[in-house]
Parts: C-alpha cells; structure tokens; sequence
C-alpha cells in the first residue's frame, strides 16, 4: 500500500468516526422522548377531591399506549416527570434504553426498570435507569443532586401507580461504579441488606450529598441511576427511602 492509499484509508476512517460522533451528539441534543404532557390532565376531574394525590395522570390513556407502564416519577424542581416502563416478558431488559413510551426507537429512551425488580415497589432496592441528556431530559437534572444547596433544599421523590402514590425522601446523592447492583448483592439476606443500607448512608465517594435518615432491614430504598459525564465505569446515583404509601 503507497502512501496515497494509505492517507486515504485513514481519511476515510477519520470521516466515518467523525460523522459517526456528530450524529451521537446531535442525538443526544435532539432527542427528548415522548412527550408526557400529553397524558397530564390540563384541568382537574372530578375525583381529584381525593385527599391522596394522583398527578392528574391520564392511566386509561397511557395503559391504551402501552401496557409496559406501570408506574409515574416525579421530582418536583428537576425535569423528571416521566412514565415507568418495564419490558414485557418478550423483550429484553435492555428495550427501553433507546425505545420510548410508545416502542419507538428514541435516542433519549425511558425511564425504566428491570424484570429482576418487581414493579410493585416491594423489593428492597428498585433501581430505576435513564439516560443523562445534555438536553437536560429524562434523567439529566439528577445532577442538580451534586449541588449541596439543591440537595438541602429537595428532599422528595414521588411515585405514582394507578391506585397508590409512594413518597421517598432523598438522602444520599454520589457517584458509585457502574457494578449491577441487582445481580451484585443477593438482598434477600437481611445481613447483605444491612452492609448496603449502612453503605449509601455514608458511601465511600469524594462528591457526595447525604443526609440522615434511619435504614432497617424492612427498609424499601429507591435507586435512581444515571450516567457521569466523560466517565464510562461510573453512575451518579440518587438514593430515597420510602417514607409514605397511600392509596387512591
């Protein structure tokens, strides 16, 4: 090969690798998801008197779109205000990473779950995932986490489900490696339970918020897990325990 050839050949692998990252990056700009606005109700129904809150989610709607949604997070003052999915028996656990609401292909994918974590909330650990857009959707404004004087002042994350809204309070933020905390842990052991509670009230991170809460075996923590920015093998994690149930 002359070095013409050559030069060429590592043009043209130079070309694909930077229309290949332009198109990672726009994506990543662009894509925002489904728009959930379009399953809030704008005005309130009848039975809205309820003493419990309900969002004012459009269930019969969002069950009609697709029957993978179970469940609504919210985090007052961020942008997460989005519905839960979890694949179908059919579909690996992966399908929402780069799917929507609707089983579309979407850049931004879903907020989900995964089938190792029951979609009732009973599990001790549920760990929900979703992207860090640099559009700041799904969940990129977790991060607001890392500031002490938004994590001081932002202390709930709810959820919704047909007939139940569960309340957690945040009390750690941090950044923790990309391990599968399901399959690293076995939490059906009260002790193994017990070493990771004790864990994320004080986890072993240099940019941590925490505040004091107190865990027990019986204890249902909510696991919110995104990515860090320029740092593949971590995850920035926010981390609640339940503190309410009621039903609707």
């Amino acid at each position: 090969m002359n070095k013409k050839i050559l030069w060429e050949f590592i043009f043209t692998i130079a070309l694909i690798v930077f229309v290949f990252c332009g198109y990672i990056i726009i994506s990543n700009y662009l894509s925002r998801g489904t728009d959930t606005n379009d399953y809030i109700e704008t005005t309130r129904p009848a039975d809205s008197l309820r003493a419990v809150d309900t969002h004012n989610i459009n269930w019969s709607k969002l069950k009609k779109k697709n029957m993978d949604i179970y469940s609504w997070i919210y985090i007052p003052n961020t942008k997460v205000d989005y519905p839960i999915v979890q694949s179908d028996e059919d579909t690996p656990d992966s399908f929402y990473l780069n799917h929507n609401i609707e089983k579309k292909y979407e850049f931004a994918g879903s907020i989900y779950s995964e089938k190792n974590n029951l979609t009732d909330y009973s599990d001790p650990v549920t760990i929900l995932y979703g992207h860090n857009m640099n559009n700041g959707s799904m969940f990129k404004t977790l991060h607001k986490f890392e500031e002490p004087k938004f994590f001081k002042e932002n202390k709930f994350v709810y959820i919704y489900m047909p007939n139940r809204k569960l309340t957690y309070k945040i009390y750690a933020a941090y950044v923790y490696d990309d391990r599968h905390i399901l399959n690293s842990f076995d939490f059906s052991k009260k002790k193994v339970r017990g070493t990771y509670f004790k864990y994320t009230l004080n986890p072993d991170s240099l940019s941590k918020q925490t505040r004091k809460v107190n865990l027990n075996s019986d204890s249902k923590i909510l696991t919110l897990s995104t990515c860090t920015s320029g740092a593949e093998n971590t995850r920035f994690l926010v981390q609640g325990v339940l503190i309410k149930d009621e039903n609707q």
